[in-house]
Protein backbone atom coordinates (compact mmCIF):
# COMPACT_ATOMS: atom_id res chain seq x y z
CA UNK A 1 0.00 0.00 0.00
CA UNK A 2 1.51 3.13 -0.53
CA UNK A 3 2.70 5.58 1.17
CA UNK A 4 0.03 8.60 2.23
CA UNK A 5 -3.23 5.83 2.25
CA UNK A 6 -0.73 4.31 4.96
CA UNK A 7 -0.63 7.07 7.29
CA UNK A 8 -4.36 7.58 7.09
CA UNK A 9 -4.81 4.19 8.61
CA UNK A 10 -2.20 4.93 10.75
CA UNK A 11 -3.84 8.10 11.88
CA UNK A 12 -7.35 5.65 12.52
CA UNK A 13 -5.64 2.64 14.26
CA UNK A 14 -4.42 5.60 16.79
CA UNK A 15 -8.03 6.99 17.72
CA UNK A 16 -8.92 3.34 19.12
CA UNK A 17 -9.01 3.47 22.54
CA UNK A 18 -9.30 7.32 22.93
CA UNK A 19 -11.94 8.98 25.79
CA UNK A 20 -14.62 10.12 24.27
CA UNK A 21 -14.09 14.02 25.63
CA UNK A 22 -15.02 17.28 26.16
CA UNK A 23 -13.11 18.41 23.70
CA UNK A 24 -14.22 16.46 20.72
CA UNK A 25 -17.67 17.25 21.61
CA UNK A 26 -16.40 20.80 21.01
CA UNK A 27 -15.31 20.20 17.34
CA UNK A 28 -18.46 18.94 16.97
CA UNK A 29 -20.60 21.31 18.15
CA UNK A 30 -18.64 23.48 15.65
CA UNK A 31 -19.18 21.80 12.74
CA UNK A 32 -23.11 21.83 13.39
CA UNK A 33 -22.88 25.48 13.72
CA UNK A 34 -20.62 25.44 10.52
CA UNK A 35 -23.70 23.65 8.71
CA UNK A 36 -26.28 25.37 10.48
CA UNK A 37 -24.51 29.49 9.21
CA UNK A 38 -23.94 27.88 5.58
CA UNK A 39 -27.17 26.71 5.45
CA UNK A 40 -28.85 30.24 6.29
CA UNK A 41 -26.38 31.61 4.20
CA UNK A 42 -27.51 29.89 1.09
CA UNK A 43 -31.10 30.13 2.37
CA UNK A 44 -30.64 34.02 2.15
CA UNK A 45 -28.63 33.61 -1.11
CA UNK A 46 -31.24 32.05 -2.67
CA UNK A 47 -34.26 33.98 -1.79
CA UNK A 48 -31.98 36.85 -2.72
CA UNK A 49 -31.45 36.03 -6.29
CA UNK A 50 -34.44 34.08 -6.65
CA UNK A 51 -36.92 37.82 -5.80
CA UNK A 52 -36.17 41.28 -6.26
CA UNK A 53 -34.07 42.41 -3.86
CA UNK A 54 -36.67 44.61 -2.08
CA UNK A 55 -35.76 42.62 0.88
CA UNK A 56 -32.21 43.75 1.00
CA UNK A 57 -32.92 47.04 0.27
CA UNK A 58 -35.13 47.44 3.49
CA UNK A 59 -32.62 46.02 5.69
CA UNK A 60 -29.78 47.69 4.36
CA UNK A 61 -32.08 50.84 4.87
CA UNK A 62 -32.91 50.22 8.31
CA UNK A 63 -29.28 49.13 9.14
CA UNK A 64 -27.84 52.99 8.20
CA UNK A 65 -30.89 54.47 9.89
CA UNK A 66 -29.10 52.90 13.02
CA UNK A 67 -25.77 53.07 12.67
CA UNK A 68 -25.90 56.49 10.82
CA UNK A 69 -25.37 58.92 13.68
CA UNK A 70 -22.67 56.86 14.82
CA UNK A 71 -21.01 57.14 11.07
CA UNK A 72 -18.84 60.35 9.79
CA UNK A 73 -20.71 61.82 6.88
CA UNK A 74 -18.02 61.11 4.04
CA UNK A 75 -18.47 57.45 5.35
CA UNK A 76 -22.20 57.56 4.86
CA UNK A 77 -21.84 58.81 0.71
CA UNK A 78 -19.56 56.15 0.46
CA UNK A 79 -21.36 53.37 1.98
CA UNK A 80 -24.58 54.59 0.27
CA UNK A 81 -22.88 55.00 -2.95
CA UNK A 82 -21.40 51.38 -2.81
CA UNK A 83 -25.10 50.04 -1.73
CA UNK A 84 -26.51 52.11 -4.75
CA UNK A 85 -23.89 50.05 -7.16
CA UNK A 86 -24.76 46.42 -5.58
CA UNK A 87 -28.48 46.68 -5.08
CA UNK A 88 -29.34 48.76 -8.45
CA UNK A 89 -26.90 47.86 -10.91
CA UNK A 90 -25.55 45.02 -12.62
CA UNK A 91 -22.37 43.58 -10.46
CA UNK A 92 -20.02 40.72 -10.45
CA UNK A 93 -19.80 40.11 -6.63
CA UNK A 94 -21.99 36.91 -6.80
CA UNK A 95 -20.62 35.41 -9.84
CA UNK A 96 -16.96 35.89 -8.17
CA UNK A 97 -18.21 34.02 -5.21
CA UNK A 98 -19.61 31.58 -7.34
CA UNK A 99 -16.04 30.68 -9.07
CA UNK A 100 -14.46 31.14 -5.42
CA UNK A 101 -16.23 28.76 -3.80
CA UNK A 102 -15.64 26.23 -6.58
CA UNK A 103 -12.26 26.40 -6.62
CA UNK A 104 -12.25 26.13 -3.02
CA UNK A 105 -14.30 22.72 -2.74
CA UNK A 106 -12.41 21.55 -6.00
CA UNK A 107 -9.29 22.57 -4.57
CA UNK A 108 -9.83 20.26 -1.53
CA UNK A 109 -10.92 17.29 -3.32
CA UNK A 110 -8.16 17.22 -5.99
CA UNK A 111 -5.64 17.87 -3.29
CA UNK A 112 -6.80 15.31 -0.14
CA UNK A 113 -9.72 13.23 -1.94
CA UNK A 114 -8.76 12.36 -5.16
CA UNK A 115 -4.90 11.35 -4.87
CA UNK A 116 -5.82 9.31 -1.39
CA UNK A 117 -9.39 7.72 -2.85
CA UNK A 118 -6.92 6.45 -5.75
CA UNK A 119 -4.71 4.62 -3.72
CA UNK A 120 -7.52 2.98 -2.03
CA UNK A 121 -8.72 1.43 -5.01
CA UNK A 122 -11.44 4.13 -6.28
CA UNK A 123 -12.15 3.52 -10.28
CA UNK A 124 -10.53 6.29 -12.41
CA UNK A 125 -14.33 7.22 -13.67
CA UNK A 126 -15.90 7.51 -10.70
CA UNK A 127 -13.10 10.17 -9.53
CA UNK A 128 -12.83 11.92 -12.82
CA UNK A 129 -16.76 12.32 -12.71
CA UNK A 130 -16.97 15.89 -10.80
CA UNK A 131 -14.63 17.24 -13.19
CA UNK A 132 -16.73 15.85 -16.08
CA UNK A 133 -19.78 18.01 -14.89
CA UNK A 134 -17.79 20.96 -13.93
CA UNK A 135 -16.77 21.42 -17.74
CA UNK A 136 -20.44 20.63 -18.40
CA UNK A 137 -21.39 23.23 -15.88
CA UNK A 138 -18.97 25.81 -17.31
CA UNK A 139 -19.85 26.05 -20.69
CA UNK A 140 -23.45 26.47 -19.77
CA UNK A 141 -22.97 28.96 -17.13
CA UNK A 142 -20.74 30.91 -19.66
CA UNK A 143 -24.30 30.71 -22.11
CA UNK A 144 -26.06 31.85 -19.04
CA UNK A 145 -23.95 34.95 -18.76
CA UNK A 146 -23.32 36.17 -22.17
CA UNK A 147 -26.39 35.03 -24.33
CA UNK A 148 -29.23 37.33 -24.53
CA UNK A 149 -32.16 36.54 -22.51
CA UNK A 150 -34.41 38.28 -24.78
CA UNK A 151 -34.38 41.81 -24.44
CA UNK A 152 -37.34 43.70 -25.78
CA UNK A 153 -36.50 46.65 -27.92
CA UNK A 154 -38.09 49.01 -30.72
CA UNK A 155 -36.78 46.93 -33.26
CA UNK A 156 -38.37 43.54 -32.20
CA UNK A 157 -41.34 44.96 -30.16
CA UNK A 158 -43.67 44.32 -33.09
CA UNK A 159 -42.82 40.76 -33.41
CA UNK A 160 -43.06 39.81 -29.93
CA UNK A 161 -46.43 41.79 -29.03
CA UNK A 162 -47.97 38.81 -31.53
CA UNK A 163 -46.26 35.66 -29.10
CA UNK A 164 -48.99 35.94 -25.79
CA UNK A 165 -52.07 37.18 -25.24
CA UNK A 166 -52.86 39.27 -21.99
CA UNK A 167 -54.85 37.33 -19.48
CA UNK A 168 -55.94 40.64 -17.91
CA UNK A 169 -54.84 39.38 -14.41
CA UNK A 170 -51.38 38.99 -13.68
CA UNK A 171 -50.67 41.16 -17.40
CA UNK A 172 -53.09 43.61 -18.52
CA UNK A 173 -53.67 44.86 -22.10
CA UNK A 174 -52.11 48.36 -23.29
CA UNK A 175 -49.69 48.89 -20.18
CA UNK A 176 -46.82 50.92 -20.82
CA UNK A 177 -43.25 50.60 -19.44
CA UNK A 178 -42.35 53.60 -17.46
CA UNK A 179 -38.75 53.36 -18.48
CA UNK A 180 -38.54 51.86 -22.20
CA UNK A 181 -41.78 53.96 -23.04
CA UNK A 182 -43.16 50.45 -24.84
CA UNK A 183 -46.33 48.76 -24.38
CA UNK A 184 -45.88 46.26 -22.02
CA UNK A 185 -45.83 42.33 -23.77
CA UNK A 186 -47.32 39.79 -21.92
CA UNK A 187 -44.94 37.46 -19.34
CA UNK A 188 -42.10 40.25 -20.46
CA UNK A 189 -40.83 42.50 -16.89
CA UNK A 190 -38.86 45.38 -16.84
CA UNK A 191 -35.44 44.99 -15.13
CA UNK A 192 -34.15 47.28 -13.25
CA UNK A 193 -30.90 46.05 -12.87
CA UNK A 194 -30.45 45.26 -16.73
CA UNK A 195 -32.28 48.20 -17.36
CA UNK A 196 -34.85 46.43 -20.44
CA UNK A 197 -37.59 44.52 -20.64
CA UNK A 198 -37.16 40.86 -21.10
CA UNK A 199 -39.45 38.69 -23.08
CA UNK A 200 -40.60 35.47 -20.98
CA UNK A 201 -39.05 36.89 -18.14
CA UNK A 202 -38.05 34.47 -15.12
CA UNK A 203 -35.78 36.40 -12.94
CA UNK A 204 -32.49 38.27 -12.84
CA UNK A 205 -30.04 35.77 -11.43
CA UNK A 206 -27.14 37.38 -9.78
CA UNK A 207 -25.16 34.19 -10.15
CA UNK A 208 -24.50 34.60 -13.62
CA UNK A 209 -24.88 38.26 -13.52
CA UNK A 210 -27.70 38.03 -16.11
CA UNK A 211 -31.29 38.20 -16.69
CA UNK A 212 -33.14 34.47 -17.52
CA UNK A 213 -35.65 34.98 -19.37
CA UNK A 214 -36.88 33.46 -22.92
CA UNK A 215 -33.95 33.06 -24.97
CA UNK A 216 -31.57 31.42 -22.31
CA UNK A 217 -33.90 29.65 -19.75
CA UNK A 218 -32.76 26.08 -21.42
CA UNK A 219 -29.44 27.23 -20.61
CA UNK A 220 -29.79 28.09 -16.84
CA UNK A 221 -32.22 24.46 -16.31
CA UNK A 222 -28.86 22.60 -17.66
CA UNK A 223 -26.79 24.90 -15.86
CA UNK A 224 -28.84 23.81 -12.83
CA UNK A 225 -28.63 20.10 -13.70
CA UNK A 226 -24.95 20.22 -14.20
CA UNK A 227 -24.30 21.85 -10.88
CA UNK A 228 -26.39 20.02 -9.09
CA UNK A 229 -25.17 16.45 -10.16
CA UNK A 230 -21.58 18.14 -9.90
CA UNK A 231 -22.02 19.43 -6.04
CA UNK A 232 -24.02 15.68 -5.66
CA UNK A 233 -20.30 14.09 -7.14
CA UNK A 234 -18.13 15.61 -5.33
CA UNK A 235 -20.14 14.97 -2.14
CA UNK A 236 -20.80 11.14 -2.74
CA UNK A 237 -17.31 10.57 -3.24
CA UNK A 238 -15.88 12.00 -0.74
CA UNK A 239 -18.19 10.31 1.85
CA UNK A 240 -17.93 6.87 -0.25
CA UNK A 241 -13.82 7.69 0.97
CA UNK A 242 -14.67 8.55 4.40
CA UNK A 243 -16.79 5.42 4.80
CA UNK A 244 -13.47 3.34 3.19
CA UNK A 245 -10.70 4.96 5.68
CA UNK A 246 -13.10 4.09 8.38
CA UNK A 247 -13.82 0.53 7.45
CA UNK A 248 -10.05 -0.22 7.17
CA UNK A 249 -8.95 1.31 10.30
CA UNK A 250 -11.67 -1.09 12.01
CA UNK A 251 -13.29 2.15 13.39
CA UNK A 252 -16.79 0.35 13.85
CA UNK A 253 -15.67 -2.24 16.31
CA UNK A 254 -13.58 0.26 18.47
CA UNK A 255 -14.25 0.40 21.73
CA UNK A 256 -13.57 3.18 24.39
CA UNK A 257 -13.39 3.26 28.40
CA UNK A 258 -16.43 4.98 30.00
CA UNK A 259 -16.40 6.44 33.40
CA UNK A 260 -16.59 2.92 35.02
CA UNK A 261 -13.86 1.39 33.46
CA UNK A 262 -15.48 -0.21 31.24
CA UNK A 263 -15.07 -0.75 27.54
CA UNK A 264 -17.84 0.18 25.52
CA UNK A 265 -18.30 -0.02 21.72
CA UNK A 266 -17.87 3.80 20.17
CA UNK A 267 -21.26 5.05 18.12
CA UNK A 268 -21.42 6.63 15.31
CA UNK A 269 -20.88 10.07 16.68
CA UNK A 270 -17.68 8.95 17.86
CA UNK A 271 -16.21 7.82 14.09
CA UNK A 272 -17.99 10.79 12.46
CA UNK A 273 -15.88 13.12 15.66
CA UNK A 274 -12.33 11.15 14.78
CA UNK A 275 -12.70 11.51 11.44
CA UNK A 276 -13.37 15.29 11.89
CA UNK A 277 -10.15 15.34 13.83
CA UNK A 278 -8.26 13.78 11.18
CA UNK A 279 -9.87 15.36 7.86
CA UNK A 280 -11.05 18.80 9.12
CA UNK A 281 -11.13 20.20 5.87
CA UNK A 282 -12.36 17.58 4.29
CA UNK A 283 -15.25 17.62 6.44
CA UNK A 284 -16.05 20.89 5.93
CA UNK A 285 -16.10 20.62 2.13
CA UNK A 286 -18.40 17.81 2.55
CA UNK A 287 -20.77 19.55 4.71
CA UNK A 288 -20.78 22.66 2.50
CA UNK A 289 -21.46 20.28 -0.99
CA UNK A 290 -23.87 18.18 0.78
CA UNK A 291 -26.06 21.35 1.78
CA UNK A 292 -25.10 22.44 -1.77
CA UNK A 293 -26.60 19.37 -3.48
CA UNK A 294 -30.08 18.85 -1.77
CA UNK A 295 -30.72 23.05 -1.85
CA UNK A 296 -30.21 23.09 -5.94
CA UNK A 297 -31.58 19.41 -6.25
CA UNK A 298 -34.79 20.97 -4.89
CA UNK A 299 -34.33 24.26 -7.04
CA UNK A 300 -33.64 22.70 -9.99
CA UNK A 301 -37.22 20.35 -9.04
CA UNK A 302 -38.86 23.65 -8.39
CA UNK A 303 -37.89 25.16 -12.10
CA UNK A 304 -38.83 21.56 -13.82
CA UNK A 305 -41.96 22.00 -12.25
CA UNK A 306 -42.27 25.60 -13.64
CA UNK A 307 -41.72 24.17 -17.24
CA UNK A 308 -43.93 21.19 -17.00
CA UNK A 309 -46.74 23.85 -15.91
CA UNK A 310 -45.09 26.71 -18.23
CA UNK A 311 -44.74 29.50 -15.72
CA UNK A 312 -41.96 31.51 -15.04
CA UNK A 313 -40.71 32.45 -11.42
CA UNK A 314 -42.05 35.83 -11.96
CA UNK A 315 -45.86 34.96 -12.71
CA UNK A 316 -45.50 32.29 -9.67
CA UNK A 317 -44.39 34.41 -6.99
CA UNK A 318 -47.24 36.87 -8.66
CA UNK A 319 -50.00 33.88 -8.46
CA UNK A 320 -49.04 33.71 -4.78
CA UNK A 321 -49.38 37.03 -3.79
CA UNK A 322 -52.95 37.25 -5.83
CA UNK A 323 -54.05 33.86 -3.40
CA UNK A 324 -52.42 35.30 -0.35
CA UNK A 325 -53.88 39.27 -0.57
CA UNK A 326 -56.97 38.68 -2.94
CA UNK A 327 -58.76 35.39 -2.04
CA UNK A 328 -61.90 36.49 -2.51
CA UNK A 329 -60.68 37.49 -6.49
CA UNK A 330 -61.23 35.10 -9.49
CA UNK A 331 -58.02 32.84 -9.17
CA UNK A 332 -55.44 32.76 -12.03
CA UNK A 333 -56.47 30.44 -14.88
CA UNK A 334 -52.82 29.40 -16.82
CA UNK A 335 -53.94 30.02 -20.28
CA UNK A 336 -49.84 29.60 -20.98
CA UNK A 337 -50.38 26.05 -19.83
CA UNK A 338 -50.68 23.96 -23.33
CA UNK A 339 -50.00 20.58 -21.99
CA UNK A 340 -46.22 19.25 -20.85
CA UNK A 341 -44.68 18.24 -24.75
CA UNK A 342 -45.76 21.73 -26.03
CA UNK A 343 -44.06 23.56 -22.71
CA UNK A 344 -40.89 21.57 -23.03
CA UNK A 345 -40.82 22.45 -26.78
CA UNK A 346 -41.02 26.03 -25.62
CA UNK A 347 -38.51 26.10 -23.72
CA UNK A 348 -36.22 24.09 -26.00
CA UNK A 349 -37.46 26.37 -28.93
CA UNK A 350 -38.43 29.47 -27.78
CA UNK A 351 -41.46 30.76 -29.39
CA UNK A 352 -40.67 34.59 -30.71
CA UNK A 353 -43.07 35.02 -34.01
CA UNK A 354 -44.09 31.24 -35.01
CA UNK A 355 -47.20 31.54 -33.02
CA UNK A 356 -49.69 33.32 -31.38
CA UNK A 357 -51.04 31.90 -28.01
CA UNK A 358 -54.47 32.52 -26.95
Amino acid sequence: MCYGVGVLVERGVGCFLLRFCRKEMDFLILFLIYLAFSLSCMLVAIKFSRQSQECFVSISHRVAQMIGPMVPQRMQVAVQYALHRFIHQRNSFFLALHLLLEVAVYGEYSWEVFPYALELGFTLSNLLLPYILLFGKMYFFYLCCVSDPGKISPSNHKQLLKVYTCDGILYQHARVCSTCKLVKLARSRHCRLCNCCVHRFDHHCVWVNNCIGALNIRYFLFYLVTLSGMAAAVAIMTLRFLVQVALMSNLPQAMYVNAEGEGVPVGILFIVQKLFLIYPRIFFMLGFTLLIAFLLAGYTAFHLFLVMTNQTSNEWYKYKSICRHHMDRQTWNNLYHRGFITNLKEIICPVTTQKRFK
